[in-house]
């Protein structure tokens, strides 16, 4: 006797490519926000490329040009600073910088704050307790008075400010993690690894890792936007990363003192900064309502509605 079963094409899972994207398509405002920050690294990866030495060529004679004048080229649409640098060309390369800094800080806090977490989550001995002492020391002091205080003492560099950020941002990342073990270690799984002789490294690294890591990424994309900001404070204060360098801060900080005669060289950089951390935390808002399978019919809804 033969069986014959019907042609069912298995549904879509809601973390698959084409569900994303039509999620995507249907929240107008997430999707603008993807496109801004899709445009935006596509300029600090291949922007600096493109305009050479533009951003550190001086021109005398376009000092303060005014914005959208091509007289000059179109390198000059945004105007050009007190040495005639176009900023066009320079936000594209402070767009690299402060990408590299805000991405390795990020980077940085998060392997080791999640690291130090699964080891406080799993772990009940002394060095646990300790962990998360160090964090609460961290995080008795102002992130921003912290990387301020310790600046000033080692000096502004590239290396202090990378590893000042992600001092600062570590704590999120360890308790999170931690908070996520104390619930995955009582699960029958690791029951179970446990009952078969399984070490604790390898529960930890093989069993419970892979799903904490997921929580990290989406706090990563949302911390994003904070070290972007915390960047270019210090920037902005002088205690940030040093010329011939620049990032969007230090562009905001070189046109402070002309904001009432040529208020562009401020502008610029300062609508980038607003920005890029507005449409990362829309972004990350999207990631997280998808994420949740609670919040997910709102996306459902719409999809929907538009069909």
């Amino acid at each position: 006797m033969t069986i014959i079963t019907p042609d069912i094409k298995p549904a879509a899972v809601p973390g698959s490519g084409s569900v994303l994207l039509a999620y995507l398509k249907r929240d107008k405002l997430a999707l603008a926000a993807a496109i801004f920050l899709a445009i935006v690294v596509l300029a600090a990866v291949l922007g600096p490329w493109l305009v050479g030495d533009a951003a550190s060529r001086l021109g005398l004679r376009q000092r303060n040009l005014a914005p959208f004048s091509l007289a000059s080229g179109w390198i000059y649409v945004l105007g050009a600073d007190t040495l005639g640098r176009p900023i066009l060309a320079r936000l594209i390369v402070g767009a690299q910088n402060t990408f590299g800094i805000a991405a390795a800080a990020v980077f940085a806090s998060m392997l080791v704050g999640g690291t130090l977490g699964l080891i406080a989550g799993y772990s009940e001995r002394w060095y646990s307790h300790l962990i998360l002492r160090l964090a609460d020391v961290v995080m008795s002091f102002p992130s921003l008075l912290l990387a301020l205080i310790v600046l000033y003492t080692l000096g502004p560099s590239i290396t202090n400010l990378v590893i000042v950020l992600a001092v600062t941002r570590m704590p999120i990342y360890l308790r999170t993690a931690r908070a996520e073990v104390l619930e995955l270690r009582e699960r029958m799984f690791v029951s179970a690894a446990r009952a078969m002789g399984a070490k604790p490294a390898r529960i930890v690294i093989r069993h419970i890792a892979p799903l904490v890591l997921p929580t990290l990424v989406t706090i990563s994309a949302i911390d994003f936007a904070t070290v972007i900001l915390s960047e270019s404070a210090l920037s902005f204060l002088g205690l940030g990363i040093q010329p011939p360098d620049f990032t969007w801060g230090a562009m905001v900080a070189n046109g402070r003192g002309y904001l009432a005669t040529a208020w562009w060289i401020a502008f610029w950089p300062g609508l980038a900064i607003m920005l890029t951390t507005l449409s990362l935390n829309i972004l990350s808002n999207w990631a997280r309502t998808v994420a949740d399978p609670q919040q997910r019919w709102r996306l459902q809804t719409l999809r929907k509605s538009a069909q």
